[in-house]
């Protein structure tokens, strides 16, 4: 429960969603496990990115839609940024059309959407880095995050003077970066199973610490 606390995401449409939320978003479009409706959700949310709406509460609730109701819950866009994630699975799926019980909590947070070497960090900040997990598939938002984003990351956190906290799926290559850059290590069972292949076995995710 920090005082004060910066998110940012490369993601503007998550962003935007989270913005949103700060104001106490209120779904006033119908929602419904129904993949027709679904395209059709789908189309009009790139049809607002296309028409430079993606800022609206519209745009918000849409983006919401689609991740509850699309493929494993996976949040993917194409070269050109539209969304392009099929239907789910999902044999029943509850929605949230109500999100006031948010907005004061979240009235002490900023958003951004930025790079993250763009941020305004102070010395004794405590960061937490959540990057995508270094796996093939990297188009979580237009642009992607592939393994020179991985390098960058890392290495930018780890100049910060104060106390970072970093988890990634603990591939071989993560391992190694991590412990070169003079990490702690510490592994657990993840606790996400999304996966765009369908594989819902958990992997392992590493913990990585400095000045803590």
């Amino acid at each position: 429960m920090p005082e004060r606390a910066l998110l940012a995401d490369v993601n503007p449409h998550l962003v935007n969603f989270y913005r949103w939320l700060q104001r106490g978003l209120e779904v006033n479009l119908p929602l419904d496990n129904n993949s027709k409706l679904y395209y059709a959700y789908r189309d009009r949310f790139n049809g607002l990115l296309t028409a430079g709406a993606g800022e609206s509460a519209e745009a918000a609730i849409l983006f919401y839609y689609l991740n509850r109701t699309g493929y494993n819950g996976l949040c993917r866009f194409n070269s050109k940024g539209a969304f392009n994630v099929p239907f789910g699975r999902y044999k029943n799926i509850e929605y949230k059309t109500d999100f006031h019980e948010y907005q004061a909590l979240l009235s002490r947070f900023a958003f951004v959407h930025a790079d993250f070497e763009q941020l305004a960090v102070e010395p004794e900040d405590f960061i937490y880095a959540d990057p995508p997990y270094d796996v093939p598939f990297t188009q979580y938002s237009q642009g992607g995050f592939g393994w020179p984003e991985q390098e960058r990351a890392a290495g930018w956190v780890a100049k910060h003077c104060g106390p970072v906290v970093l988890v990634n799926q603990a591939t071989d290559r993560i391992n190694a970066l991590y412990r070169d850059l003079g990490f702690k290590l510490d592994y657990w069972p993840a606790p996400r199973l999304i996966s765009c292949t369908g594989d819902r076995t958990p992997v392992i995710e590493v913990i990585a610490t400095l000045n803590v």
